[in-house]
């Protein structure tokens, strides 16, 4: 109860924050930078050690201008996910521009659904904020479930204001059956971490033999849906570019794991390019094959 307690406390001085304009919450993200990464060293050395893993060809001056680019970035998205709470239609259309999604809504107009992939890249729960007030279809996001309730309905609440619908992973295949009679766009985060049970298959993504969920390519084999990646780009401070670019429009005429393969490759291309932007804070290499 008193945890309970703690956690309404929490959400409800969020809401208060949201209501400041983002000019004033990246004053606080800068704040927050220094406490992460000079007072708290927050997962300093899971960063470190990924960035040393990821680029090997970089010397560790290099190594440490991405990590402290990291950690600035991290502190704005912070508080960017903090301002949805309160964020407006206009201003999330303000700030994310999409190029490409009439390739989208010619499927959409013949009754077709499709699958889109991206990555926990720049600000992904702005990106799909965004995406559901552009789309004719129904946006259905997967989503893993965190453990504390109180701040998975406070998240909840922000990810579906404007009609979005998430689907707790395990959920997947229930959330599909819903709305199999009108054109869906499934959304993925293909980079999430499988348990060790779950893992059937590592892909060679940034130096590194890594536990893939196959999710994607299992529901696109079975349903041959289009699939398309999502490719987020921050031309300036809270402000993103996404474009649509095809991946698999075909999914039946693929080999095993080549789905898989090829959305790990879209995301390690879009790393390599601006790798600040990428959750490096994740322990995302927690095991490796036997």
């Amino acid at each position: 109860m008193i945890k309970r307690g703690i956690a309404h406390v929490g959400v409800f001085f969020l809401y208060l924050l949201s209501l400041l304009p983002l000019s004033v919450l990246f004053f606080f993200a800068r704040l927050l930078y220094y406490l992460l990464y000079y007072v708290i060293a927050y997962r300093k050395k899971v960063v470190r050690q990924n960035l040393i893993n990821s680029f090997p060809q970089k010397s560790l001056p290099e190594i440490i201008v991405i990590e402290k680019n990291y950690f600035k970035y991290l502190a704005e998205l912070i508080f960017e996910i903090v301002k949805l709470t309160t964020i407006s239609e206009q201003e999330v259309l303000k700030r994310v521009k999409f190029k490409g999604l009439e390739q989208l809504e010619k499927h959409f107009k013949t009754g077709e659904s499709v699958l889109a992939c991206t990555g926990h890249y720049c600000n992904w729960e702005l990106g799909t904020l965004a995406l559901g007030l552009k789309i004719s279809a129904k946006t259905m996001v997967i989503f893993k479930p965190i453990k504390n309730k109180v701040f998975e309905a406070w998240f909840d609440g922000l990810r579906t204001k404007y009609g979005n619908i998430f689907i707790a992973m395990r959920q997947t295949l229930r959330g599909m059956a819903a709305y199999k009679n009108e054109p869906t766009l499934l959304c993925f985060a293909s980079d999430q971490s499988p348990t060790r049970e779950e893992t059937k298959y590592f892909v060679d993504f940034l130096h590194q033999p890594t536990p893939a969920l196959l999710g994607v390519e299992k529901i696109a084999k079975s349903t041959n849906r289009p699939i398309y990646y999502f490719k987020v780009s921050r031309p300036k401070r809270g402000f993103y570019n996404v474009e649509v670019l095809p991946m698999c429009l075909d999914p039946s005429k693929t080999s095993d794991y080549e789905i898989t393969n090829l959305h790990f490759q879209f995301l390690q291309d879009i790393i390599n390019e601006q790798p600040q932007f990428w959750l490096w804070s994740h322990k995302r290499w927690k095991f490796k094959p036997e």
